[in-house]
């Protein structure tokens, strides 16, 4: 609900016509009032707010509604957080390839050999023994 400074109300399509005007001006594409309400939400979300805080902002009864609706990801969140959870996977560690006892240098061919288990298909299959 929007008000003047008077607290009369204004009428919806009088605050729309007056979105329009503004986002025409300075060239940005459409966007209708409820979309506003969509970001702020998301922004908040995206600068560490928490959901009930958010759910506050908005006036919602449910907690629920604010989460399903009201938050979308921003994609620098959704990226940060795809790099975080990468970050607790283990990586395998790097091997150096070291050149056989009395190669000139390691440009040379190094004979790799299979481990004692490269050929025992159960090895690391849960359940297999």
């Amino acid at each position: 609900m929007f008000t003047r400074e008077d607290r009369s109300w204004l009428h919806p399509t009088a605050v729309s016509d007056r979105l329009r005007q503004l986002y025409e001006t300075i060239d940005l594409p459409p966007v209708r009032l409820h979309d506003l309400r969509h970001g702020a939400a998301s922004i908040a979300h995206a600068a560490g707010a928490d959901l009930h805080a958010i759910k506050e902002m908005l006036g919602h009864f449910s907690i629920a509604v604010t989460s399903d609706t009201y938050t979308t990801l921003l994609p620098q969140v959704d990226r940060a957080l795809a790099e975080a959870a990468a970050s607790l996977v283990p990586r395998a560690q790097k091997l150096a390839i070291v050149p056989p006892p009395g190669a000139e240098s390691a440009a040379q061919p190094v004979k790799i050999t299979p481990s004692a288990h490269a050929n025992d298909p159960g090895r690391g299959v849960r359940g297999r023994r």
